[in-house]
C-alpha cells in the first residue's frame, strides 16, 4: 500500500489530497472562483498570491481529515507542468520542502497525466490499454493510454480547447465566468437543434479532413456572426437556443472523434477527464454513441473533473509504486508534451 500527499497549483484551485493506492483519504480544494470572477478569467499573478495564503492550511486539513500521521506517508508529489508558472512554483516549492523536512521521496506529476488517473479513482480496476479524451479549458486531446506512463496524443484541438469555447461563448453572450457550467444549466432549457452551427474540421494536405483533430474558433466565430445578424434584425436573441446548439455541436463533435479513433485502434474503453468531462451534453452523447458500438465509457464523479490534487495523487502513487522518483531539481514547465512524462522521473 502506497500513500501519497499531493499538490495541485497549476491554475486557479489550490488543492491537497492524500491518496493510499486508489482510495482517497482526504481531498481539499479551495476555488479561486468568486476572486476571478470580476476580470472575467484568470489572472495569473492573483493566482499565485492565492496558492501562497491557502495551501499551508490546506495541508494540515489534508493531514487532519485523513487521521495519518507523516510516519505513514511514503511520498510528496505536485503538478510540475503545465500550467501558470507563478502558480505551479508555489505548490512544487512546498512539495519538495516537504520531502526534504520528512525525507521522503519527491514526485513531479504531469497535469494531463493527472486527469488521465482521475478516472482509477473510481474505477480503480481500470487497467491500459484505453482511449483517454481530454476536454478541459487549456486542452483537448485524444490520447492513446498504452500503458502506465506511456502515451501518444492521436488527436488535439488546432486552436481553442473545449472549455476555452464554452468561455469565450459566454463572455460574447455577456453570461459571466467561467462559461462551462453557465452554458450548461442554460443549454437544458433550449432547443439544441434551433441553429445549424459549423463543426469546425481540419483539412488535409492530400484531400480530405484529419479524423481525430478539432477546431473550435470557427464555432465559436459562427455565434457571434449569428448573434450580430439576429441583433441586425431587430431580433431578441434566444440565448438559451443559441447555447444549447453551441454545446450541441461540441458535445457532437468530440463524440464522432473519440467513438471513431477508440474503433480504429481496437480499444473498447473511452475514459473522459477534464473540467468538460462535467457537461451534461458530452456525456449525453457519447454515453449514447458508445453503447451503440459496445463500448465502455467511464466519466470521473463531478468533483474530480475539474482541477485536483486526488489524481495528481493516484498518478505519483503508481509511479512511486514502481520506483518512480523525481530530482530534487526538477523544475516547472508551462508546457509539456504528455509524451515526455517519463523524463520527469529521470533522477
Amino acid at each position: 500500500m502506497t500513500t501519497v500527499l499531493a499538490i495541485e497549483t497549476s491554475c486557479d484551485e489550490t488543492a491537497v489530497a492524500i491518496i493510499k493506492n486508489r482510495e482517497v483519504c482526504s481531498s481539499i480544494v479551495a476555488s479561486q472562483i468568486s476572486i476571478h470572477q470580476q476580470y472575467g478569467g484568470v489572472v495569473p499573478e492573483v493566482a499565485s498570491r492565492q496558492h501562497l495564503e491557502t495551501l499551508n492550511y490546506e495541508i494540515e486539513q489534508a493531514m487532519e481529515s485523513s487521521h495519518l500521521d507523516w510516519s505513514q506517508i511514503d511520498g510528496i508529489a505536485a503538478t510540475c507542468a503545465p500550467g501558470l508558472v507563478g502558480a505551479l512554483l508555489v505548490g512544487l516549492t512546498a512539495a519538495k520542502t516537504l520531502a526534504i523536512v520528512h525525507d521522503l521521496p519527491f514526485l513531479g506529476v504531469h497535469h494531463l497525466e493527472g486527469h488521465i488517473y482521475a478516472t482509477y479513482l473510481s474505477e480503480p480496476s481500470l487497467n491500459p490499454p484505453f482511449l483517454s479524451l481530454l476536454v478541459s479549458g487549456g486542452h483537448t486531446s485524444l490520447i492513446y493510454v498504452k500503458d502506465y506512463g506511456i502515451y501518444e496524443t492521436l488527436g488535439e484541438t488546432r486552436d481553442d480547447a473545449a472549455g476555452e469555447a464554452f468561455d469565450k461563448v459566454a463572455r460574447l453572450l455577456k453570461l459571466g465566468y467561467p462559461g462551462g457550467p453557465i452554458i450548461d444549466k442554460l443549454a437544458q432549457t433550449g432547443n439544441p437543434q434551433a441553429f445549424g452551427l459549423p463543426e469546425g474540421k481540419i483539412s488535409l494536405p492530400g484531400g480530405g479532413y484529419h479524423p481525430y483533430d478539432c477546431s473550435f474558433s470557427g464555432l465559436k466565430t459562427a455565434v457571434l456572426r449569428l448573434v450580430q445578424q439576429l441583433e441586425k434584425e431587430g431580433k431578441e436573441v434566444p440565448i438559451a437556443d443559441v447555447v444549447a446548439s453551441f454545446q450541441d455541436t461540441i458535445a457532437r463533435s468530440l463524440t464522432k472523434r473519440a467513438i471513431a479513433c477508440a474503433r480504429n485502434y481496437g480499444l473498447d474503453t473511452i475514459t473522459v477527464g477534464g473540467g468538460v468531462a462535467a457537461n451534461s451534453g458530452l456525456r449525453k452523447h457519447l454515453q449514447a454513441a458508445a453503447s451503440k458500438h459496445n463500448l465502455r465509457v467511464l466519466f470521473p464523479p463531478l468533483k474530480f473533473c475539474t482541477d485536483n490534487a486526488a489524481m495528481i495523487g493516484c498518478a505519483a502513487v503508481e509511479h512511486l509504486s514502481r520506483g518512480r522518483t523525481s530530482p530534487l531539481t526538477l523544475g516547472v514547465h508551462s508546457r509539456l508534451s504528455l509524451n515526455q512524462v517519463m523524463q520527469l522521473y529521470e533522477n
